[in-house]
C-alpha cells in the first residue's frame, strides 16, 4: 500500500489547503489537519476513499467551526447499573428495531437503548419511506446486495406486523436526450443488481400509468417492486414485536463509553448505568463511527450528508399512483438519488429530498432557498401541483461513510462488536436483509460464549392499532359499538378517533411526547399541522397518563408545549370527560 499510500498523500497535498497528515493505522488511513472550510474536509476524505484501504478516519478539522456536542438526556440514574445481557443494541432507528426483532427469535437476554425518548427519532423519521427497487446502488456493493433482498422481503415482514405496505412501483421520466444514456444504463444495471419487474414505457403508456405528468417527456421506465411504508410506523412495530418476544428496550439512554480487557468489551458505561454484554451490536447511525471510537475500534468517518424533505396536503394525492422522479447524474453516479415526487402509504405526496454536505449530525433546521429549489425542480413533473399544496417539511442527515458503502460485519479487532453502520438510502429498504445478516453474526459470536437455542415462546406476528379511515363504514359501526372512544373524532384532518389515541398510550412501547404519538396514529399530521387537535390530543394524554400538562412535551428532554397557567390554577384529575369542552 505504501505506493497508493503515496499517491494519495500527495494528491491531497496539492488539492487541499492547510497541512494535512496522513498516517495508517490497521487496514485505514487517517487524515489529521486543519482546513479553512468544511468541503476541504469532505474533499480530503473523498480523495482517499476507495483507494485498497478499509475505511477513511477523517479527522481533519475546520478553523474556527465549533460543532455542538452530540444531544443527550439530561439526566443520570442507575436503573441498568449491573445489567449483564446477552446481546446489546446501541440505536433504535429501523435498522437497531428490525435487528432486535430477529435476534428475539432466540433465547437471549437483548437489551436496546436509543438516546432518544421514542423509537426512530432521527433518519427513520425523516425519509420519505419508499423502499427502493436497487436500481441506485452500484452493482456489487452491499448497498445492492442488501436493497434488493430486503425489497423481497417487505411482503412478509408487512404481514407480520401488520404495517401497510403499498406496492405502487416507480416511475423514471426521461426526455430524448436522455433516451441513449439512461436505457442501456438501467438494463445492463438492472441485471447486474437482480432486480425483478423493470419496463420500459413509450411516451402515450407513461401518460395511461400517469395521467398528470408533464407532456415533455419521450418516455419513462417503471419499476413494479418499489414499495411506500411508513418508517416509523415499522420501526415501532418491529420494537413492539421485539418487546412482545422478550426485548428490552431502554430510552433516552445513551452510551458514553466502554471498558475493555483484551480485544473483547466487558462494560458498556451509559447515563443509567454500566451493562455487561455478551455481544454488542452498533446500529447509531450517524454516531456509528463515535460507538467505534469508544471501543478502539474507528475504520471509517460518518460524514453527515444532509437532505430536505417538502411534505403536500392529501388533497392532491390522486395526482399521482407512483413514485415519480427525473433522471440525474447522481443515479448514475451512485452517490445518493436525485430526489422526486413519492406518493406516502398515508396518502401525501412528499418532494425531495435534496442532498448536500455540512458538518452538523443533529441540525434539522430547514432553509428557505433549500425549499423553494426543491419545488422548482421537481413541481414541474406534476403541473397539477403548487407552493400552496404545501403543509411543511423537514430536514434529515443520512450517515454517510467516504466508500459510500454499508457496513455490515463483525469487528476484525473486537471480538464482540458486530456493525451496522454507514446505513444510509436505500437504509429503510434494506433493512429487513441487514437484520438477518446481523442476527446470524451475532450468534456466531454468542455461540461461543453459550448455548444458544431458539426462543420456544417467539411470536412473529403482531397486530396494530385500529386505522378507523381506512374502514368502510360497516367496520367503523362494530368497531364504535364495541368501544364508543373510536366514535370521538380528535383529529380531523387525519380523521383520528379517541381510541386509537388511547391505543398508542397503551402501546409495548412507552409513549412520552406528542411527536411519539403523531408517530403511531397521525394526530397533527395533517393540514393544520395540530392547530385543531393538539389541545385535546394533550388532555387525552394528561388524563390517560395521570400527568400535568405542563409536562407534556413535543419530542421529549426540553421541548415542554406550555408553560404555565392563565386562567387559574387547575385540577386536572378533575378535567370533564367530553374532550370537546376543553
Amino acid at each position: 500500500m505504501n505506493r497508493v499510500f503515496n499517491q494519495i498523500s500527495k494528491k491531497i497535498q496539492k488539492e487541499i489547503k492547510g497541512e494535512i497528515v496522513c498516517s495508517e493505522w490497521h487496514s485505514s488511513i487517517v487524515l489529521e489537519g486543519i482546513v479553512d472550510s468544511w468541503d476541504e474536509v469532505i474533499a480530503g476524505g473523498k480523495i482517499a476513499a476507495n483507494k485498497g484501504y478499509k475505511g477513511v478516519v477523517n479527522k481533519i478539522e475546520v478553523k474556527d467551526l465549533i460543532i455542538p456536542e452530540i444531544r443527550k438526556p439530561s439526566f443520570i440514574d442507575g436503573s441498568l447499573e449491573g445489567r449483564k445481557v446477552d446481546a446489546l443494541i446501541i440505536g433504535g432507528g429501523i435498522i437497531g428495531a428490525s435487528i432486535a426483532r430477529e435476534l428475539s427469535k432466540w433465547d437471549i437476554s437483548i437489551l436496546l437503548v436509543d438516546k432518544e425518548e421514542d423509537i426512530g427519532v432521527h433518519a427513520t423519521s425523516r425519509n420519505d419511506g419508499m423502499v427502493h427497487p436497487g436500481i441506485e446502488p452500484k452493482p456489487g456493493s452491499k448497498k445492492a446486495y442488501y436493497n434488493v433482498m430486503g425489497n423481497k422481503l417487505y411482503t412478509k415482514i408487512a404481514e407480520e406486523l401488520d404495517i401497510p405496505l403499498g406496492r405502487n412501483g416507480s416511475t423514471i421520466l426521461y426526455d430524448i436526450s436522455w433516451a441513449k444514456i439512461l436505457v442501456p444504463f438501467l438494463k445492463s444495471r438492472a441485471r447486474a443488481n437482480g432486480i425483478e419487474g423493470m419496463s420500459f414505457l413509450t411516451r402515450e403508456e407513461a401518460r395511461e400509468f400517469e395521467p398528470n405528468i408533464t407532456g415533455k417527456i419521450a418516455g419513462a421506465v417503471h419499476f413494479s417492486t418499489t414499495a411506500a411504508i411508513s418508517p416509523y410506523k415499522t420501526a415501532i412495530a418491529y420494537t413492539e414485536n421485539a418487546v412482545m418476544n422478550g426485548v428490552e428496550v431502554s430510552l433516552e439512554t445513551i452510551v458514553i463509553g466502554m471498558k475493555k480487557e483484551g480485544k473483547k468489551i466487558i462494560e458498556v458505561n451509559t447515563n443509567r448505568g454500566r451493562v455487561y454484554p455478551g455481544v454488542i451490536i452498533n446500529a447509531a447511525g450517524i454516531y456509528a463511527d463515535k460507538i467505534a471510537d469508544m471501543a478502539g475500534d474507528q475504520f471509517f468517518t460518518i460524514h453527515p450528508r444532509k437532505g430536505q424533505l417538502v411534505f403536500l396536503d392529501k388533497k392532491k394525492g390522486a395526482l399521482i399512483n407512483s413514485v415519480v422522479s427525473k433522471p440525474s447524474l447522481t443515479l448514475i453516479k451512485g452517490n445518493t438519488k436525485g430526489g422526486g415526487i413519492v406518493k406516502t402509504i398515508d396518502g401525501n405526496i412528499l418532494v425531495g429530498p435534496d442532498s448536500y454536505e455540512q458538518p452538523y449530525r443533529e441540525d434539522y433546521s430547514t432553509d428557505r432557498d433549500n425549499i423553494n429549489a426543491i419545488l422548482e425542480k421537481h413541481l414541474p413533473t406534476i403541473p397539477g401541483l403548487s407552493q400552496a399544496d404545501v403543509i411543511t417539511y423537514c430536514a434529515g442527515t443520512r450517515a454517510a461513510t467516504y466508500e459510500e458503502d454499508f457496513i455490515i460485519e463483525k469487528s476484525e479487532y473486537i471480538e464482540n462488536l458486530v456493525y451496522a453502520a454507514g446505513i444510509q438510502s436505500p437504509g429503510l429498504a434494506s433493512a429487513p436483509a441487514i437484520a438477518q445478516d446481523i442476527e446470524k453474526i451475532a450468534c456466531f459470536i454468542l455461540s461461543k460464549q453459550m448455548d444458544i437455542k431458539l426462543n420456544p415462546d417467539y411470536k412473529p406476528y403482531r397486530r396494530g392499532i385500529p386505522r378507523l379511515k381506512d374502514m368502510s363504514f360497516e367496520e367503523r359501526n362494530r368497531l364504535i359499538r364495541s368501544n364508543p372512544d373510536y366514535g370521538v373524532i380528535i383529529c380531523r384532518c387525519e380523521e383520528v378517533s379517541k381510541g386509537e389515541i388511547l391505543d398508542a398510550l397503551n402501546s409495548p412501547i412507552p409513549v412520552k411526547s406528542l411527536d411519539a404519538l403523531k408517530r403511531r396514529v397521525r394526530p397533527g399530521m395533517g393540514r393544520c399541522q395540530g392547530g385543531f387537535c393538539t389541545p385535546l390530543t394533550m388532555k387525552i394524554i394528561s388524563q390517560h397518563c395521570g400527568v400535568n400538562m405542563l409536562s407534556i412535551t413535543k419530542k421529549g428532554d426540553r421541548s415542554n408545549i406550555v408553560i404555565g397557567e392563565t386562567k387559574g390554577k387547575l385540577d386536572y384529575n378533575k378535567v370533564g370527560d367530553d374532550v370537546g369542552n376543553l
